[in-house]
């Protein structure tokens, strides 16, 4: 079915007037569906799930860690909860360090997983702020000389796409502005060294959660599991 208008048929022609916006407007939001807070989480499955159930979108998370402490695992299984849901998730790996198997042991979905090297230090937050336009949860180790003025504008950004920054480093306190959780990771002892056959079956782990000032640590548990 086609329609022809006349361009002397001005009636036939939509109006375009204020009270014509207005009315299409507010017929919009009558249609549109109400989101509940949380339908704005996104859920958070495996070890770390006991820290953080959930996380809002919009929001930046400040990670720390030294190796062996679990960061890596902690800050993949934020990355998981994305692709859980169906959506993608990105890392600026700018070391190279990040294996697949990896991400893919912490729950992540590689086919909609990306992953970001060797970004120029002074073109960190561009990239970082170029991911957060179309990527759920980007996950990006902090530079040393990460500018607070850089900073805002990524959190700013992460709030207006409503997305999920991780920013991540030895010690959280390195992202140098306001983030709606710090986690620093603790290692612990490996269980299975001595037992039976002396392999490696999991180790012990601990997460400090602190938000908006007050700090609570948490058991987590990372399991190995080894080829014979």
């Amino acid at each position: 079915m086609s329609f022809v208008v006349a361009p002397d048929d001005a009636s036939s022609i939509p109006r375009r007037d204020a009270a014509a916006r207005a009315h299409l407007a507010a017929v919009g939001a009558a249609r549109a569906p109400m989101v509940l807070a949380r339908d704005r989480a996104l859920i958070v499955h495996g070890p770390l799930a006991d820290a953080v159930p959930s996380v809002q979108r919009g929001t930046v998370i400040a990670a720390g860690g030294e190796p062996g402490s679990g960061l890596t695992s902690a800050v993949l299984g934020i990355a998981a909860a994305a692709t859980a849901a169906g959506e993608w998730a990105a890392m600026v790996d700018d070391a190279g360090t990040l294996g697949g198997l990896a991400a893919a042991e912490a729950g992540v979905d590689l086919a909609r997983f990306a992953v970001v090297r060797s970004v120029p230090r002074d073109r960190w937050a561009t990239v970082v702020a170029a991911l957060l336009e179309g990527v759920s949860v980007v996950l990006a180790e902090i530079p040393r000389s990460v500018r607070v003025g850089d900073a805002r504008r990524l959190a700013a950004r992460a709030r207006e796409r409503s997305a999920v920054l991780v920013a991540f480093a030895p010690d959280a306190r390195a992202w140098p502005v306001e983030a709606a959780l710090r986690l620093q990771t603790q290692g612990g002892a490996w269980a299975g060294i001595g037992e039976g056959d002396g392999v490696l079956a999991g180790r012990a782990l601990a997460v400090e959660v602190t938000a908006r000032g007050r700090s609570t640590i948490v058991p987590m548990r990372a399991s190995l599991e080894l080829a014979g």
